[in-house]
């Protein structure tokens, strides 16, 4: 009969293991202050982004909303679509597509690295319908220094390993000369 230790062992091997990487962020300029923090994938692309699948934070009094899809402008800004992407630098860290996100206020933000301008430099582009505005911003963010899960997982996986190993023992003491069985 199977031990409820070995059934939440057996649950556990089959939960999927989700990494994330957390990063703090902000930028400002006159009269913009901006941050928060992105949820990015844990594995940066062939170029070394990191694709950003969550964001929080505030863009001076109004609370950041949503994530722009990635592959969709900001309304108001169009046809410039984001591409979500943060790079751990050194060097630019924004691409020239950046990342958008809608405010509770109803406005919009798309941050990018305009790489394409004499002197290449953070944008902020904000819209509030019917008016934007394009202003150069101070960057930056860095990735948040906490426990992976998935290494998280590994251990509690090592852990459950460590107890059936003492349960199969205990059993083998009370069951002297009887095979032992998973189930």
């Amino acid at each position: 009969m199977p031990t409820p230790l070995r059934i939440a062992f057996i649950l556990f091997l089959t939960l999927p293991i989700n990494a994330s990487i957390l990063w703090d962020w902000n930028y400002s300029a006159s009269g913009i202050v901006a941050g928060g923090t992105f949820t990015t994938a844990d594995t940066p692309d062939a170029n070394g982004g990191y694709l950003i699948t969550a964001i929080t934070g505030t863009r001076n009094a109004a609370t950041i909303i949503g994530l722009q899809p990635t592959g969709t402008p900001i309304p108001g800004n169009e046809p410039f679509d984001v591409d979500n992407l943060i790079f751990a630098g050194p060097g630019a860290q924004l691409t020239k597509n950046g990342f958008g996100f809608a405010l509770s206020d109803g406005s919009y933000s798309n941050s990018f690295y305009a790489d394409f301008l004499p002197t290449p430099a953070y944008l902020e582009f904000f819209s509030d319908p019917p008016s934007s505005t394009e202003l150069e911003v101070q960057f930056s963010a860095a990735p948040v220094s906490v426990p992976e899960p998935a290494g998280f997982a590994l251990a509690l996986a090592g852990l459950a390993l460590v107890a059936i190993i003492l349960d199969f023992g205990d059993n083998n003491i009370r069951n002297r000369g009887k095979r032992w069985q998973l189930f």
